[in-house]
């Protein structure tokens, strides 16, 4: 009788290691690729001018493209290219402005938000066009650049889900994130 429950803890014992190693071998890197993290950024700037909106903000932003290259030139970089508009909305009417800017970052992990941010931007283009002006931000450059650091210092580019049992694992453990072309991939940290 002993002997039969000794073999089964033994069996259960050997089922959950094996399973446990099983799982450490799933751990291969998680990734996400460019499309999904451009998608994620078009949300939450949706969300943010929602949320400025309601605020009583006199300024909306809309993103009408965001195009994401990961690792060019085999480097550990995110360069971002949005192209949207900007609106001041002041006494009825609306004066809006679009906006074209390319920047350059590298992506950063948040272990306890779970969430990649992007950050040490720097600007690689410019360029605005208004009825009141038209041609590079040069002149307005640095507060450009202020205003997006700011929002992707606290605007994640993508945030992992909650809701999928994997990214819930990978946000268990400490992770961090290597940019590898068209994709990031979320690793053990060392």
């Amino acid at each position: 009788m002993l002997r039969t429950k000794l073999r089964g803890v033994l069996l259960l014992a050997g089922t959950m290691m094996a399973l446990l190693v099983s799982g450490c071998a799933s751990m291969a890197p998680y990734s996400i690729s460019e499309a999904e993290i451009e998608d994620h950024l078009k949300k939450a700037v949706s969300d943010f001018d929602r949320q400025q909106l309601q605020s009583g903000s006199p300024l909306s932003l809309s993103l009408s493209d965001a195009d994401i290259t990961l690792g060019p030139d085999g480097r550990n970089v995110a360069v971002i290219d949005l192209r949207g508009q900007v609106a001041l909305n002041a006494l009825m009417a609306k004066l809006p402005v679009d906006l074209a800017l390319k920047v350059e970052g590298s992506p950063v992990y948040d272990s306890e938000e779970k969430a990649v941010y992007v950050r040490r931007l720097r600007l690689l283009e410019s360029s605005i066009d208004s009825p009141f002006f038209k041609g590079d931000l040069a002149p307005v450059t640095d507060s450009v650049m202020r205003v997006v650091s700011q929002m992707l210092e606290t605007m994640p580019v993508y945030r992992l889900d909650e809701s999928d049992l994997k990214q819930r694992m990978f946000g268990m453990v400490p992770m961090d994130i290597r940019v590898a072309p068209g994709r990031l991939e979320f690793v053990m940290a060392e």
